[in-house]
């Protein structure tokens, strides 16, 4: 038995060194890192890693000790959460739903702005430690009270249940404002990549809502605003680019939607979309609605595949506009607040984002729109970690601030 221990114990560096090496070859054989990143054998190095993590998940999770997801949500709360005196934390629960508090610890003459703050992750990654440090620094720089929410998330929990605890959230903050020393009249709601498309959802469920405070600004920083035209040019473009590949937004899109990944191909296609419901919705999901600098004369055109009623009835939840802001009505639209979009020039859902800029603008909501040449998804998470941060990290942070 001694020397059975000895032999696991010596093969398991073996074991983790061949999927490392693994790691890498994949990375080189399906990775592009385009020229105007900066600091790419940095991307390389972080790509990598993320792959070799993700690959030792999904060992994990077929050996079922535990799924993908939680082993890298558990390597993410890893991170070395910073003590920042200048800002006073609190860890509560609205109900069920932890949220944490950050308030400035100098005392105001006056009512703070509130800042209603839903993280990323396609929905299965992603936390309050996580992101802790980001929320630190926004309280602090923009002298706020910021209320993080950390939803449930898949694969345990599907949609809606992710921006259900969102907007339970925001509602028994926005009813309590003043206990917390904000002021009613500014309060923005903001969110990265998956939350920037909750913060798209809440502020249209609130629209109306007369018993409770507006929301003053929205802040949406490259959110997902659709999951049904999946041939746009970002979508050709980019969908091999580290860090959110077609691959992995298709993982997590079918994991929060609970839709079987035998689906995917029928997706990419179109096969799962009626015909008239594209015709009334053409205008607003085409990419004929997007600035002539990012369309390029060698996309493919959108062609829908053949009508699949099947693939239909499994997915159809993705045409929800629950779970598509993108169409909403006009006249939901126009009563939004003015928004802070931020766009990646390395982002596979960059034209999503466009899009939605236009559905806004089209409507008379004022938009302020910051691209980032050099931005890739997922960069903002990056920006305070010393050598493996990004310029545009920073950059964002800065201008969202």
């Amino acid at each position: 038995m001694a020397v059975l221990w000895l032999v696991l114990l010596a093969g398991l560096p073996v074991f983790f060194l061949g999927v490392l090496v693994w790691a890498v070859l994949e990375h080189f054989r399906t990775a592009q890192v385009p020229r105007v990143l900066q600091h790419r054998a940095k991307v390389r190095f972080l790509h990598c890693m993320l792959l070799y993590t993700m690959a030792v998940g999904n060992i994990l999770e077929k050996l079922r000790i535990c799924s993908m997801p939680r082993f890298l949500r558990f390597l993410q709360d890893r991170v070395t959460i910073k003590n920042n005196r200048e800002v006073v934390v609190t860890d509560l629960r609205f109900g069920t739903i932890p949220v944490r508090l950050f308030r400035p610890k100098a005392t105001s003459s006056s009512l703070r702005r509130g800042i209603l703050f839903y993280h990323g992750g396609g929905s299965m990654f992603g936390s309050l430690d996580s992101y802790h440090n980001l929320c630190s620094f926004l309280a602090r720089e923009t002298d706020s009270v910021l209320l993080s929410v950390g939803y449930r998330k898949a694969p345990e929990h599907h949609s809606p249940v992710a921006v259900t605890d969102c907007l339970n959230a925001s509602i028994y903050f926005l009813k309590t404002l003043e206990a917390y020393g904000v002021d009613p009249s500014r309060v923005v709601a903001c969110g990265e990549s998956f939350g920037g498309g909750i913060v798209a959802a809440i502020t249209q469920t609130l629209v109306g809502r007369t018993d409770l405070p507006q929301i003053r600004a929205q802040v949406l920083i490259y959110p997902f605003t659709q999951a049904i035209n999946l041939q746009l040019p970002s979508y050709q473009q980019k969908s091999n680019v580290p860090f959110l590949s077609l691959q992995l937004m298709l993982t997590c899109m079918c994991s929060y939607l609970a839709i079987d990944v035998s689906w995917k191909d029928a997706m990419l296609k179109g096969a799962c979309i009626p015909r008239d419901f594209w015709d009334k919705h053409r205008k607003w999901l085409s990419s004929d609605n997007l600035p002539k600098r990012f369309r390029s004369k060698d996309q493919q055109p959108e062609t829908l595949a053949p009508f699949n009623e099947a693939a239909y009835l499994e997915t159809k939840h993705i045409l929800d506009v629950d779970n598509v802001p993108l169409i909403a009505e006009d006249k939901i639209i126009a009563q939004l607040p003015e928004a802070f979009l931020v766009t990646c020039e390395v982002d596979i859902v960059r034209d999503d984002s466009l899009l939605y800029k236009k559905r806004l603008e089209d409507q008379g909501v004022r938009v302020t729109w910051y691209h980032v040449e050099d931005g890739f998804h997922g960069c903002l998470l990056l920006f305070d970690k010393m050598v493996l941060s990004f310029p545009c990290s920073l950059n964002i942070m800065n201008a969202v601030v």
